[in-house]
């Protein structure tokens, strides 16, 4: 397993619409164990394959609450099939946009559908953070960052502050 970079914003990647994923190879396989060591490194709770550069239609998470009680889970070609009406306002922080966290409203339940990494399609209900996290990763495969949520002056000031960072860098 390999902890592998991550694409920060502004990196164009980011809004890129990942391809599904057409069958689960070796390279697959490794692709999600290399996910989830980056993931957990990080630290985070999930990550979409665009986040490490490569635009296929795959998740991993895992919403446990310490290390004692991982539950990894990685989604292939994942979709949402319903969302609630009811909303929830969850705080979100993305391993693209480190350490900056704020407030977006999110329907509160969903389900969705995925294929796991021995094929098989399931279908799962989601609330609270699997929920928030299940929507937030997906959108990650639609080219949609959390920040895209924020009223126009947040998500201004988000985007500055990073182009300026990477040109910093850049220069350096």
């Amino acid at each position: 397993m390999t902890i592998r970079p991550l694409v920060i914003i502004p990196d164009s990647k980011l809004r890129l619409v990942s391809e599904p994923v057409q069958e689960i190879t070796s390279e697959i396989r490794r692709l999600a164990d290399d996910m989830l060591e980056t993931m957990y490194d990080a630290p985070g709770v999930g990550l979409a394959a665009i986040q490490i550069g490569i635009p296929v239609r795959m998740v991993t998470m895992d919403v446990s609450k310490t290390e004692d009680e991982r539950q990894p889970m990685v989604l292939i070609n994942p979709e949402i099939l319903w969302a609630s009406e009811e909303k929830r306002v969850y705080e979100e922080g993305c391993l693209s946009i480190p350490e900056y966290y704020e407030e977006v409203e999110r329907p509160d339940r969903v389900r969705f559908r995925y294929m796991n990494l021995e094929g098989a399609t399931i279908e799962q209900d989601a609330d609270g953070l699997l929920a928030t996290c299940v929507q937030h990763e997906i959108d990650h495969l639609n080219g949609v960052l959390f920040i895209d949520y924020l009223s126009k002056l947040k998500r201004d000031r988000v985007v500055t502050k990073f182009k300026k960072a990477a040109k910093r860098e850049a220069g350096a």
